[in-house]
C-alpha cells in the first residue's frame, strides 16, 4: 500500500539520525511532506537531501527542542512553508546512564529537559497548527524503559515513563475537545541507534567511558524473546501506522516494539 500519508505534513524532531531519520524517510516515502529538525545541522541537511533526491519532499530546520522560543519559530516556519501540520513525531531524546546514588543533578536536569520538556513543548505548540489543519496524530517516542525499570537507567526511565502518561493525558484532552487529534506513545526496545553510544559505556562501567562498548547483538540475544536487535525501520513502521488514517480509532495507547522484552 503506497501513499499511506499522502498529502499530509509531518514534523519529526531528532530527525538527523537513528529512529528520527528512519521515521522521516519512511513518512516521506509514503507521501508526506516532512519537516526534519535537529541540533545536528549537517547530518539533518544530509537526511533531507537524501529524501529529496529520492523524489520525496522535505525541509530541514535547526532546533533545540528544550527552547520554547525555538518551538514557536519552528511551528511558525512550518505554517509558512506548508500551511498545515498533520503529524508530529516528538522523537528527540538522549540517554544518560549511571547509578542513581552518584547521578549528577545537572545530568538529571539535562535529560529531563530533552526527553520531557521537548515532548511537552512540541505538543503544546504543535496542537494549535494541527487543530487549524483539522486534526492529526501526535506520536511521542518513549521506550520500554517507560514500561519497566532498569538498573543503571533510573533517571532515563523516569523521563520515558513521564512521556507515556503525558501522552495518555493529552489524548484524553484532545478526545474531550473533539479536535480530531490522536496522541499515542511508541516504546522501542533494543534498537541499533547512536543513543547507545551515550549509555553503553556507563552501563559497562566508568572504566569504559567514552564510547559504546556494549554489543547490541549479545544484549538482544539475552534480553529479547526474539533474540535479535531491532532497526530504526522497525520503529518507523509503527510510527507510519499511527500517522496514517488506518489508526483513526487509536488514541492513548502504547505501541510496544521491543522483540518481546516487556513480556518477561
Amino acid at each position: 500500500m503506497a501513499g499511506r500519508v499522502a498529502g499530509k505534513v509531518a514534523l519529526v524532531t531528532g530527525g538527523a539520525s537513528g529512529i528520527g531519520q528512519g521515521c522521516a524517510e519512511l513518512l516521506a516515502a509514503e507521501g508526506a511532506r516532512v519537516v526534519v529538525t535537529d541540533v545536528q545541522v549537517e547530518r539533518g541537511k544530509a537526511v533531507v537531501d537524501g529524501i529529496n533526491a529520492r523524489g520525496g519532499e522535505a525541509v530541514f530546520m535547526t532546533q533545540d527542542v528544550t527552547r520554547e522560543e525555538g518551538w514557536e519559530q519552528v511551528i511558525a516556519d512550518t505554517r509558512k512553508v506548508y500551511g498545515r501540520l498533520d503529524i508530529l513525531v516528538n522523537n528527540a531524546g538522549i540517554a544518560i546512564g549511571g547509578p542513581i546514588h552518584s547521578f549528577s543533578f545537572a545530568d538529571w536536569k539535562k535529560q529531563q529537559a530533552v526527553n520531557e520538556d521537548g515532548v511537552f513543548l512540541g505538543t503544546k505548540h504543535g496542537l494549535g497548527l494541527m487543530r487549524e489543519s483539522g486534526g492529526g496524530s501526535i506520536i511521542n517516542i518513549s521506550s520500554v524503559a517507560g514500561m519497566k525499570g532498569s538498573a543503571g537507567l533510573a533517571a532515563y526511565c523516569a523521563t520515558k515513563g513521564a512521556v507515556r502518561l503525558f501522552s495518555k493525558a493529552v489524548a484524553m484532552e484532545c478526545a474531550a475537545a473533539k479536535d480530531g487529534i490522536r496522541v499515542n506513545s511508541v516504546h522501542p526496545g533494543i534498537i541499533d541507534t547512536p543513543i547507545w553510544d551515550g549509555i553503553g559505556s556507563t552501563l559497562d562501567g566508568p572504566s569504559n567511558a567514552g564510547g559504546r562498548t556494549l554489543d547490541l547483538n549479545d544484549v538482544a540475544a539475552v534480553a529479547t524473546p526474539l533474540g535479535f536487535k531491532g532497526e530504526p525501520a522497525d520503529i518507523a513502521a509503527g510510527v507510519l501506522y499511527l500517522a496514517s488514517d488506518e489508526s483513526r480509532y487509536v488514541t492513548g495507547i502504547e505501541l510496544i516494539i521491543d522483540g518481546g522484552m516487556v513480556t518477561r
